[in-house]
């Protein structure tokens, strides 16, 4: 009489619940920070410290030649509410088209999703990015007589829809710089001109026609605008349209996250 063997049921792999998502994001932060940082002295404080110090020195450079700000009576307080948003958006796309690239070991585990790569390098690089700008913008409102009021929720939206942005185009050019890689070169082309049609170092308002008009489907023209406005109580800036801000970053999001679930596989073999 033959001996029936029983097998152990299979295991089962819990997901960890909800909380599950947010570790593993937290800890691809970790990662980045540790990969960046963690050889360098001080760490990650000098990810906050290095933009800091350029945009502070580029600030003193630019006062020299351009005593008269387009607002308030402090160069530096004006050139700061243009740079800290453009760099913003620069640097948080910059490092959200290379999500893939820069986790591909770890995407080769079950449990990590390209969307985990994505999430976690915004969150990180957003809260660096915003420590900078607090920490620049503190430190002018303390050393300069700046006279501004702030208005903390015109500022919290402008920076809401910077983010928005960058997050729609920076998964976007995900996608594209992942099926493309030429698009590095074409995104770098594009973004050249931006320094100066950004609204920078002027206001929108002193463009003569048609070229303001232009100038207006730029959308960065539109968050540097938002977030003057809650510094600077005399500005009005009722021009300045969050909701197609809003729209365009929610687009380019969709299309990129579409995309990307269709085409990550691919991109992660090249």
């Amino acid at each position: 009489m033959s001996e029936t063997i029983s097998y152990p049921p299979p295991l089962r792999v819990s997901n960890g619940g909800r909380a599950a998502p947010l570790r593993r994001v937290f800890a691809l932060m970790l990662r980045e920070m540790a990969t960046s940082s963690g050889r360098t002295p001080g760490g990650y404080l000098w990810a906050v410290i290095e933009p800091v110090a350029g945009i502070a020195l580029l600030s003193m450079v630019f006062s020299m030649a351009l005593r008269n700000p387009g607002l308030g009576v402090t160069f530096p307080l004006f050139y700061a509410t243009g740079m800290l948003p453009f760099t913003l958006f620069t640097h948080l796309v910059g490092r959200l088209a290379q999500s893939l690239e820069f986790s591909r070991p770890l995407l080769a585990f079950p449990g990590v999703s390209w969307r985990d790569a994505i999430l976690a390098r915004f969150a990180l690089n957003l809260v660096t990015q915003l420590m900078v700008s607090y920490v620049l913008i503190a430190g002018i409102l303390i050393f300069y007589r700046t006279r501004a009021i702030l208005d903390f929720q015109t500022i919290v939206e402008a920076y809401s829809l910077c983010a928005l942005l960058a997050l729609g185009f920076g998964t976007l050019n995900c996608l594209l710089q992942g099926l493309y890689p030429v698009w590095v070169h074409g995104w770098s082309i594009l973004m050249r001109p931006m320094f100066v049609i950004s609204t920078i170092f002027f206001l929108f308002e002193s463009v003569p026609q048609p070229f303001r008009d232009w100038l207006w489907w730029n959308p960065m023209v539109h968050v540097i605008a938002i977030l003057r406005r809650g510094i600077y109580p005399s500005y009005d800036a009722n021009w300045a349209s969050p909701a197609y801000v809003a729209l365009l970053g929610l687009g380019s999001l969709a299309f990129g996250l579409l995309f990307l679930r269709r085409h990550h596989q691919e991109i992660l073999r090249r």
